[in-house]
């Protein structure tokens, strides 16, 4: 992303998250979804950093951060174990309240953050999902035809990992155009660079650990935590064009988990930052007080 710097950032535990950061103003954490890494960001991340200081991490397990061994029950890759690496991130930039921007499986990890970490998380906003707990419970056949990938990725290893190891390539990209809504809105290049990622066995395997963890210690936590609300306003934003948009009420189903909740559907599938820059741009800065 022009303007950005690479750095590596210890996490601790021996976790190094990889971050691209620019910009001068209020912190900005930017956490990218599956299959993406922060590259997701490069059409609005040079805009926002004309008013944020802007950092846009890979969730461990993706891109070039670490790739821990997922543990006993995949607790390595809890939502809880990816907040507290995030946390730790800004905290080495000598941020210690911020606000954060989560597309799908970046929301998740936002989501939880919140309810953890509720002194760092100044405001956040959530792209395209509703709670994980809830979109498990209300499966049906159609949420299952749609998100297949949530009951195939989290079958015991390696049968995930071997089955899209037999070609990558095509397993990424009718992903990719399966849930964008809007020609062309992945360019070549970017891509590119997803699949350079994709293409690792290790990345492979954590991204089946991380939805393995989405379906029992995530919901172990959730569980634990129904009766939580996220304190910090909410701002949740989906495709009207997407699974997210065409299932649930969203807005009535955040309410349900936050105290201040606002938002609306954008006019694409389920990338909005890539499909729908300017607008979720405008939704940003509206959003988040800025310089």
């Amino acid at each position: 992303m022009p303007g950005f710097q690479l750095c590596d950032v210890a996490a601790g535990d021996g976790i190094t998250i990889r971050a691209a950061v620019a910009g001068d103003g209020p912190p900005l954490l930017l956490l990218h979804g599956h299959p993406q890494t922060h590259v997701t960001w490069r059409k609005i991340a040079p805009e926002l950093a004309k008013h944020f200081t802007v950092i846009a991490a890979d969730l461990r397990g993706y891109g070039d951060s670490s790739k821990p061994d997922g543990g006993d029950r995949h607790i390595a890759y809890s939502k809880r174990a990816m907040a507290g690496d995030m946390v730790a991130v800004m905290q080495a930039f000598g941020h210690r309240r911020f606000g954060v921007v989560g597309h799908d499986r970046g929301a998740r990890v936002a989501h939880r953050m919140a309810l953890d970490f509720p002194d760092a998380v100044s405001k956040l906003a959530l792209f395209d999902i509703v709670a994980t707990a809830t979109m498990y419970a209300l499966t049906n056949k159609e949420f299952a035809t749609r998100y297949f990938w949530w009951f195939f990725l989290i079958q015991p290893a390696p049968f995930p990992e071997r089955m899209i190891g037999a070609d990558p390539e095509y397993f990424l990209r009718k992903h990719v155009e399966g849930q964008n809504k809007v020609a062309g809105a992945t360019e070549a290049a970017a891509f590119a660079e997803y699949l350079r990622c994709y293409s690792d066995p290790a990345t492979r395997h954590a991204i089946c650990e991380d939805y393995r963890a989405a379906a029992t210690i995530d919901l172990d936590h959730d569980a634990a935590d129904a009766e939580a609300r996220i304190q910090a306003p909410l701002l949740a934003l989906w495709g009207g064009q997407g699974t997210v948009g065409a299932l649930y009420d969203v807005i009535a189903l955040w309410r349900e988990k936050a105290l201040q909740v606002e938002g609306r559907a954008l006019d694409c599938g389920h990338t909005l930052q890539e499909e729908r820059p300017a607008e979720t741009l405008q939704e940003i800065l509206s959003f988040f007080p800025r310089r």
